[in-house]
């Protein structure tokens, strides 16, 4: 298990999240971007060492560009003072590599880190890197292309909710670990939902179409996988094993989910002939959210009213 979720990490760190930074229209992230092979790439060494002090030293070298990247979401929400749905997945993805890197760092040293065991530390670091940044980062990249609906806000802040729940879970007991698998799974299918009926419906390219169909198909079963798996440990039900947890739910959200949603992603934002969305106009509290989108060509619908600054 050990092999496979190291090279899940690795994916997480080398691909997954500058490749999601990049979506990211922020002048609080551009520094972070810029820099951050020079962080991921020790990281994603440390995971190939034996525990001790090599090991720490180069993780902790990726945590401080994951904090580099958790300093960011205070600048941000200072500088746009708005707290909406679309702002709070982004500020949500900012944050959890540092989490994911304080469980590496933990687990690389060989520290029970607040009496978790190291295989639990070990199972945080992918978690962090896909259920927390590349699923809040791709929610709010479908809440700023579907528009003003309350199914995609609803999908923008039970994500967060949801990560922040499975996280409060460690520390409290296994129920409120199940009440966040359940906030997330819902916001998740609420993602795929509109992936597939929106997103994808719109696209004209056919391999950027695929990517998002593949990446709203798979967040159906792997999330009734940690759906199951969470019952199971709340209640002392049959469940799925860490191992076949981190091979069939790990591998397909890392490969089918984040991988191929952000290639799609990338793919939207460089189309010829598609646009992007017009940046908001100028406010005392204005939106800087999620990197302006391509516009997604859909049939026309009755206009809602303009979401306020939350």
């Amino acid at each position: 298990m050990t092999v496979l979720v190291d090279l899940v990490v690795v994916l997480g760190m080398l691909v997954v999240v500058p490749l999601g930074l990049r979506l990211v229209a922020a002048p609080e992230t551009a520094l972070a971007c810029r820099l951050w092979p020079l962080f991921a790439v020790p990281g994603a060494v440390s995971l190939w060492l034996p525990r001790g002090t090599p090991a720490t030293a180069l993780a902790a070298c990726y945590a401080a560009g994951t904090l580099l990247l958790a300093v960011a979401a205070p600048r941000r929400l200072m500088r746009t003072r708005c707290l909406a749905p679309r702002e709070v997945a982004l500020l949500t993805a900012l944050v959890s590599p540092a989490v994911a890197a304080t469980a590496l760092v933990a687990e690389r040293l060989g520290h029970p880190l607040f009496g978790f065991d190291l295989a639990i530390l070990d199972l945080t670091v992918p978690h962090f890197h896909f259920a927390g940044f590349a699923a809040a980062l791709v929610a709010g990249l479908v809440r700023g292309a579907t528009g003003n609906r309350r199914l995609s806000a609803f999908a923008a802040l039970s994500v967060p909710l949801g990560t922040l729940l499975v996280l409060a879970g460690y520390f409290v007991d296994d129920w409120t670990e199940l009440a966040g698998a359940v906030v997330l799974t819902a916001g998740m299918w609420a993602v795929a939902w509109l992936t597939w009926r929106d997103v994808r419906a719109g696209v004209r390219d056919r391999l950027t179409g695929a990517l998002l169909a593949v990446s709203a198909a798979v967040l159906v079963a792997t999330m009734l996988l940690a759906l199951s798996w969470a019952l199971g440990e709340a209640t002392g039900w049959p469940h799925p094993s860490l191992a076949w947890m981190a091979a069939t739910h790990g591998v397909a959200n890392a490969l089918g989910f984040a991988l191929c949603s952000l290639l799609a992603w990338r793919r939207l934002a460089r189309a010829p002939g598609q646009p992007p969305a017009p940046a908001p106009a100028p406010t005392p509290t204005p939106v800087h959210a999620v990197h302006p989108t391509p516009a997604v060509h859909r049939a026309p619908t009755t206009p809602e009213p303009q979401e306020a600054p939350e």
